[in-house]
C-alpha cells in the first residue's frame, strides 16, 4: 500500500466511468448542462447527439482535458479532478482530429507515447507490435505521419489509445475517414475489445451503433435525452427516426 492508500484499492468498482451533474460554461453559454450517465465495465455505448450538442465538450470533461464548471468525473473509482494521473493511467482517448506532429512516424510517436506512459523493454516492443497489427499500421510504420491519408491517421490515433493497454477507451469518432475496409477491421477491433474493456464512442454513424453498441447516451443541447438499451432507440430506420425525434428534427 502506498502512503495514501490511493493504489490500495482491491474492489474494482461497479462503475468504470461516472459523470455527475457536470456542467461547463463559456461566459452564459453552457455547453453541457447537468449531465449525468453511468458506464460500467465491459460495456460498449455509444455517445450520441447532432453537431454541437456537446459530445466532444463532454468526453474531454471525462478525461479531464477540460474542468467541469460543476460536477464531478470518476474513472474506475478515481476523481479525475483529484486523483488525475491515476484516472490517467486507466483510460486512453482518442479526440476527433487529434494532434499528431506530422514529421514523426507511426513506430517514433507511438514508442514515444508508450515510454511516457511508462512502458519499456519487451513490454514496449510488445505493445507497439500489437497496436501495429490491430491498427494495421505495418506498411506505414515508417512514413512521416504529414504524408499518411486521413484513414491511416485516424489509426495512428487509436494506436495510442491502445498503446498503455488501458481498461478504459472513450474514442470520438474512431472511424472518421477510414475506407469501408477499413471501418469493417476499426468496428470488429472495437467489439473484441469491448469483451473486456468499458468504451465510450461518440459516431454520426447509426449503423455503426447497431453493429457494436448494447447502449445508447443521447445528448442535445448540452442536456442527456436518452440513456437506454440500442434495441429501446430502435433498429436499422427506427433507430435513425428516434434519433431525430429526441433531438426535435421532426
Amino acid at each position: 500500500m502506498t502512503d495514501n492508500g490511493k493504489r490500495a484499492k482491491t474492489s474494482r468498482p461497479e462503475w468504470m466511468i461516472e459523470a455527475d451533474g457536470l456542467s461547463k460554461f463559456y461566459g452564459a453559454f453552457a455547453a453541457v448542462k447537468d449531465v449525468s450517465f453511468t458506464v460500467p465495465r465491459a460495456q460498449v455505448a455509444a455517445f450520441l447527439g447532432p453537431n454541437g450538442a456537446g459530445k466532444s465538450t463532454t468526453m474531454k470533461l471525462l478525461t479531464g482535458y477540460l474542468s467541469p464548471s460543476a460536477g464531478h468525473v470518476k474513472i474506475a473509482g478515481f476523481d479525475v479532478e483529484t486523483d488525475r494521473q491515476e484516472a490517467a493511467r486507466r483510460v486512453g482517448y482518442l479526440p476527433e482530429n487529434g494532434p499528431l506532429y506530422n514529421e514523426m512516424t507511426p513506430e517514433s510517436i507511438l514508442k514515444y507515447l508508450g515510454t511516457a506512459r511508462g512502458l519499456s523493454g519487451s513490454e514496449l516492443k510488445d505493445r507497439l507490435q500489437y497496436v501495429a497489427n490491430e491498427c494495421v499500421l505495418s506498411e506505414v510504420w515508417r512514413k512521416q505521419i504529414g504524408k499518411l491519408s486521413r484513414g491511416f491517421r485516424q489509426r495512428v490515433g487509436m494506436a495510442q489509445a491502445l498503446i498503455h493497454d488501458p481498461e478504459i477507451l472513450i474514442l470520438d469518432e474512431p472511424t472518421s475517414g477510414l475506407d469501408p475496409n477499413q471501418l469493417v477491421g476499426i468496428r470488429q477491433l472495437i467489439k473484441d475489445l469491448g469483451k473486456q474493456k468499458t468504451i465510450l464512442l461518440s459516431t454520426h454513424i447509426l449503423q455503426e451503433v447497431e453493429a457494436v453498441c448494447g447502449r445508447v447516451v443521447l445528448i442535445h443541447e448540452g442536456r442527456i435525452v436518452f440513456d437506454g438499451p440500442t434495441s429501446e432507440m430502435g433498429s436499422r430506420h427506427g433507430l435513425e427516426r428516434r434519433f431525430h425525434e429526441l433531438t426535435g428534427a421532426v
